[in-house]
């Protein structure tokens, strides 16, 4: 998952970054609201969730959530404040927020959240996802490489559906057995490997592609064409 950070506070921020790295995330922070806004518009780096502190330099949080909602991005919003009226909470969750944590909170609960938001925008995601002239259809669980359909075993195709709607993100070991998995499989194993070496043999190497890039220390990526 990649996350940005919007906290200003210079002990929680950095502490939030590591957090997250532990998981196997990738974390950007910025100390400001109008820094986050403009890192998450549209044709910047797209993001899984956004992290968001209430009370922002700049820009506040929510005022941030709100303009971004307005200008069409739908990435999940998760506020942190230490406002905790009801009334504050409404106007989070008016303004487009997901979700609301106020602080202090506990970080094994802020962790699951953003778990959730995250599961929740992939199950929203589109049946069909196109990456140049592959197309994985994730309501029918077929893949096909122009007008040529592609056998995939169950393993397989999750992978690749996982990866193909995350492309130009990179994709952590850690998020796919995650994600595939459910968390099942020693990640120290080989099986990724394996798994990932019979998808290239079936989309990519038939059709002289290159479509599964290995970010060494990083995990995978589907490029864009």
């Amino acid at each position: 998952m990649q996350i940005l950070i919007a906290e200003d506070d210079p002990r929680l921020g950095p502490l939030l970054v590591d957090a997250f790295t532990e998981e196997g995330w990738t974390a950007e922070l910025v100390a400001d609201g109008r820094a986050a806004y403009q890192r998450a518009l549209p044709g910047g780096l797209p993001y899984d969730a956004l992290l968001l502190d209430w009370m922002l330099p700049q820009m506040s949080g929510v005022t941030v959530c709100r303009r971004l909602r307005d200008a069409g991005v739908t990435t999940p919003v998760l506020l942190l404040t230490a406002r905790g009226a009801v009334d504050d909470r409404i106007e989070g969750l008016d303004a487009g927020a997901d979700d609301y944590l106020p602080k202090p909170f506990d970080l094994g609960e802020l962790l699951a959240r953003l778990r959730a938001l995250h599961r929740r925008s992939q199950r929203e995601a589109p049946p069909v996802l196109t990456v140049g002239d592959l197309v994985v259809d994730t309501a029918a669980r077929t893949a096909s490489r122009g007008e040529v359909p592609i056998d995939l075993s169950v393993r397989e195709f999750d992978i690749l559906a996982v990866l193909v709607a995350n492309a130009g993100r990179v994709v952590s070991r850690f998020d796919l057995f995650d994600r595939v998995w459910d968390g099942e499989t020693d990640i120290a194993s080989n099986v990724m490997d394996v798994h990932l070496a019979r998808i290239r043999a079936k989309i990519d190497r038939p059709f002289g592609t290159d479509t599964i890039t290995t970010v060494r220390g990083a995990g995978f990526r589907v490029d864009l064409p």
